[in-house]
This record gives C-alpha cells, structure tokens and sequence, in this order.
C-alpha cells in the first residue's frame, strides 16, 4: 500500500487557482512515483458552486490530514499550510518540506536504505 500524502501550500497568495496548478503538479509527480497524494486545494472547485466559510474548509481538511501518512510543505507563505503542518506535528504526522520531486526523492532512498 502506498503512502497517503497531504499536500499543503498556499492557496490565496497570489491566488487559488495559480495555487491549485501547483498543487496538481505536485500530485502528478507523487502518483507518478507510486504515492497516493491528497490535494486539498480541489476544494475550489466545489466551493464554486456550494460556497462555505474559510472555517469549515480548514476543519475539513484536518479532518483529512487526520488521516495521512505523512504532509509535504511546498513553498510559499501560508497561514492555514502553516497550521496545518502544526497539526500534522501535533497528531505524530510526518512533513516534508519542500518540492514534490525533493519528497519522491527523500523517500525513494529511504526505501532503498531500509532494503
């Protein structure tokens, strides 16, 4: 099974949508290279048409992150990204800051060791 992988980054600054590309590069990255990658940036697409509060967002994607394997930090400043990675430390989550490529990399010579 692989690992389920919490990607967090900015998602207002400088805007959603840019972000959310981001995002999804990483996530191809991470499927490419066997994970199973989680883009709470998607969320756009549903608040589009059901809008919610910044508040019920951020409690939903705990809720997630809850259930990672581990949190990859991209790059960027972010207030909920931040509070996320406190979460993810707080619950014995595992981050990773830095580019989905620097993760696959980590993590692929981490297995290799581990053999």
């Amino acid at each position: 099974m692989s690992a389920l992988v919490y990607i967090a980054g900015p998602y207002t600054d400088p805007d959603p949508v840019s972000n959310t590309r981001r995002a999804i590069d990483a996530f191809n990255v991470l499927v490419d290279a066997g994970f199973t990658p989680f883009v709470p940036h998607l969320t756009l697409f549903i608040d589009i048409i059901h809008q919610q509060s910044a508040s019920f967002w951020y409690a939903y994607d705990l809720e997630l992150l809850e259930r990672c394997d581990v949190l990859l930090r991209l790059s960027g400043d972010s207030w909920g990204a931040d509070r996320e990675v406190e979460f993810a430390t707080d619950h014995g989550i595992p981050v990773f800051f830095g580019t989905a490529e620097e993760f696959v990399d980590h993590y692929s010579r981490r297995s290799e060791e581990k053999k």
